[in-house]
């Protein structure tokens, strides 16, 4: 089947998550490569097999080879700690799971694969470059889209799990959309994630070798005091081939003051440390 067509069914299959950008309406059905809401406000399916809830333009500095790099690194498992921690975190059965910043859409893919692909998966990010990069992992049961934070397309109360790895949150629409029961499970990098990296790109500033997670985890902890922390910490083993794209995927090599790394000093870079928090809140 075409992109296209793989995401009308996935559309037909699950049309009450989605409502109107507009007017906030409930899309009732799917015509053709259209879905319509009540108010007859459509929106057409992309041949890539996506929807484009953004209407005006987003900067974005994630690029075609940041995105890229990002998957080569993923699917080599430098997040299958986090990964499987998370899906360990998710109930059995059938969940309706909403991937925030999905980026070109491996991690929630990589979920979905570790639970029998069994759920409803949505992936959504402001970047049409990565969603559009993610859009080669589609399927029946895995959705992607290009949607704000701020204004989520899906109804209220309509997602079971929202996942949110190293992205910002809006908290406001996650208690909107997010059912009884239902889990918010969020990713934040610890002091010692990627250190080996951050001690080459930023040698002679040393504010910005470190990182300190207190302002999001306090703010996380602060709307929902109940929450559940883990702590997982690992080595991930850097293959010599995919060194400079651990460099390109990260958005500290942006950075004023970060260092060009040349070849030398990649060869050196033979593991990094991931090191997160993982926040579980239950509703």
């Amino acid at each position: 089947m075409k992109k296209i067509e793989i995401a009308r069914q996935f559309l037909s299959d699950n049309i009450s998550l989605f409502r109107c950008p507009t007017c906030g309406k409930s899309y009732k059905k799917v015509n053709d490569f259209s879905i319509i809401c009540p108010n007859n406000h459509s929106m057409d399916i992309s041949k890539k097999g996506t929807l484009y809830f953004i209407n005006h333009k987003v900067s974005t500095e994630y690029d075609k080879e940041m995105l890229n790099s990002r998957r080569k690194l993923i699917n080599a498992g430098l997040f299958d700690g986090i990964i499987n921690k998370i899906s360990d975190l998710i109930p059995n059965g059938k969940q309706t799971i909403l991937d925030v910043g999905s980026g070109e859409g491996t991690p929630i893919k990589k979920i979905e694969e570790s639970r029998s692909n069994q759920d409803h998966a949505i992936g959504f990010d402001i970047s049409k470059p990565g969603v559009n990069l993610a859009t080669s992992e589609l399927s029946n049961n895995l959705f992607y889209c290009v949607a704000d934070l701020a204004q989520l397309p899906f109804n209220d109360k309509s997602i079971s799990v929202v996942t949110d790895m190293f992205s910002p949150s809006s908290y406001e629409e996650f208690n909107r959309i997010i059912n009884k029961d239902g889990h918010l499970i969020k990713v934040i990098p610890n002091t010692n994630y990627l250190i080996e990296l951050r001690r080459k790109l930023y040698k002679d500033d040393h504010k910005k070798q470190d990182y300190d997670n207190t302002k999001v985890l306090d703010l996380f902890m602060k709307h929902y005091p109940n929450a559940v922390r883990y702590n997982v910490k690992y080595r991930f083993s850097l293959p010599e081939s995919i060194r400079q794209d651990m460099i390109l995927m990260t958005p500290m090599h942006w950075g004023k003051n970060a260092i060009d790394l040349q070849t030398e000093e990649l060869k050196n870079l033979n593991s990094v440390t991931v090191d997160v928090t993982i926040l579980d809140n239950k509703f």
